[in-house]
């Protein structure tokens, strides 16, 4: 399954709608991506299952690039 996680780069600071950032995560469950994503001490906003229409949309983003857990 294919999860899009919206994120701050630094956990450690006031989350600004701004500086929000967002990848592409292939993993088998929510909690692959969240133990993923902490390693790198990112502040997690949303963690989004893509599936169906909304992950064709995704993918025809130049800015869609799956990484793997």
């Amino acid at each position: 399954m294919i999860y899009k996680v919206f994120y701050q780069e630094n956990m450690h600071e006031v989350p600004v709608r701004e500086n929000t950032k967002s990848m592409y995560v292939e993993a088998e469950n929510e909690r692959q991506v969240r133990a993923s994503v902490k390693e790198r001490g990112y502040n997690i906003e949303y963690i989004q299952l893509l599936e169906g229409g909304h992950l064709e949309y995704e993918m025809k983003s130049e800015n869609f690039h799956v990484e793997q857990v």
